[in-house]
């Protein structure tokens, strides 16, 4: 469905994605995991239309979406919840969403819903429909993002770590949502930090590094792979503390 082969970009004079490629089959939810400044966010904007590349092709049920502008982009249904919201906090909730269905013209989209289908799937928002945006916690203000993209019927949701700033609580919410999303049949590109939560919800999953894709697969292979342990699920500490509970030491650190 949606297929990104080879692509560079720049950004701010840094190459921030270098030949990297990934495929996000209809139907599935695919996590992109990766530290701070390994380019996850550019590579987002560039499918987005918002960073050219300088090289490489990005295709859309096999149509280029090279060279088209980042709205036209949109209204073909690759839409886009960014970090940090961008929630319009001067309109009410109910005015943001209504903003969302701009995307979706006469499209129909792989998912399509409207006002009550946001609102069943994130009932605090009908509680909160006639406050300002700005009001809304961070959690809120999360649900509030995901609705309005949702508004625009997309064929494929791009979310850009989608859990930053969020108590645990509100982030098993989103992430439950996510599951509910992608069981209707919506397909998810996420972008997340929390690797381990990405990886239980996820079909597969590729890893970046400094800007270029080093690792890919289905998510139960990544799950087992040292490094992934090593680097993105704590996996050093947890057999550090295995070892510790199989070989305890003694007050002067030597095993007993």
């Amino acid at each position: 469905m949606l297929e990104i082969d080879s692509v560079t970009t720049t950004y701010g004079g840094i190459v921030a994605v270098r030949g990297a490629s990934l495929r996000v089959a209809r139907g599935h939810i695919v996590a992109l995991l990766g530290g701070n400044g390994a380019g996850k966010t550019t590579l987002l904007h560039t499918i987005c239309g918002i960073c050219l590349p300088r090289a490489g092709e990005i295709r859309l049920d096999g149509e280029s979406l090279l060279g088209v502008p980042p709205h036209h982009i949109a209204r073909r249904g690759v839409l886009l919840v960014p970090e940090g919201r961008q929630i319009l906090a001067p309109l009410s909730v109910r005015e943001n969403l209504e903003l969302g269905r701009l995307a979706r013209r006469q499209r129909p989209g792989a998912y399509q819903t409207d006002l009550d289908g946001v609102f069943r799937l994130f009932p605090r928002l009908r509680e909160r429909a006639a406050h300002l945006a700005g009001s809304l916690s961070g959690g809120e203000q999360q649900m509030l993002a995901i609705g309005r993209a949702l508004m625009g019927g997309p064929e494929i949701l791009l979310l850009d770590e989608p859990s930053l700033g969020l108590a645990p609580k509100m982030v098993a919410v989103v992430f439950s949502a996510l599951q509910a999303l992608n069981r209707a049949g919506l397909t998810i590109l996420l972008v997340e930090q929390k690797a381990r939560r990405a990886l239980e919800v996820a079909h597969e999953g590729y890893v970046m590094e400094r800007g270029q894709i080093v690792d890919g697969g289905p998510c139960d292979r990544l799950r087992h792979n040292p490094h992934i342990l090593a680097h993105y699920l704590g996996g050093a500490m947890e057999r550090v503390l295995a070892a510790t509970a199989t070989h305890p030491t003694t007050p002067t650190g030597r095993a007993s």
